[in-house]
């Protein structure tokens, strides 16, 4: 199976978008998929469901980092992560005008939180463009990483 459909049937079976993206692309990276999940929940929903930076973005930082970083506390590799980083985000920018999850969802930012997922039904898919964002950053990676 190729990662873009493996990080579309991760999401739709339930995984966040962080996780599916991640979920798809570490083993290629050299990470097992287990961990890679785990590290990966808490940013889902734009970082714990608070709807700021999308998810789909930060599974795709964090292969830039599994990818690039030398895992040091000097700066080493810091600059050329960064610069990555910023090129993906650039790139899913030009594509959907922001990075930002409640301005891809098209919600107002809340000032009422609700940490509890929401139902994944069929109406959730038609109106969420998550599972789309999941595969462009996948297929971003992929150009761009690997």
């Amino acid at each position: 199976m190729d990662r873009v459909t493996k990080a579309e049937e991760l999401f739709k079976s339930g995984y966040n978008c962080s996780q599916s993206v991640i979920g798809a692309v570490c083993e290629d990276l050299g990470y097992d998929f287990d961990t890679a999940v785990k590290v990966a929940e808490g940013f889902g929903g734009g970082m714990g469901r608070m709807r700021l930076t999308c998810g789909a973005v930060s599974g795709m930082v964090m292969a830039v980092g599994m990818l690039l970083s030398s895992g040091k506390a000097d700066n080493d590799t810091r600059a050329v992560v960064y610069a990555k980083v910023k090129d993906l985000a650039d790139k899913f920018k030009a594509e959907n005008g922001t990075i930002t999850c409640s301005e891809l969802l098209g919600l107002e930012q809340s000032k009422e939180y609700n940490a509890t997922p929401d139902a994944r039904t069929a109406e959730y898919y038609k109106k969420r463009p998550c599972v789309e964002l999941v595969k462009e950053c996948v297929q971003i990676i992929e150009d761009e990483l690997l």
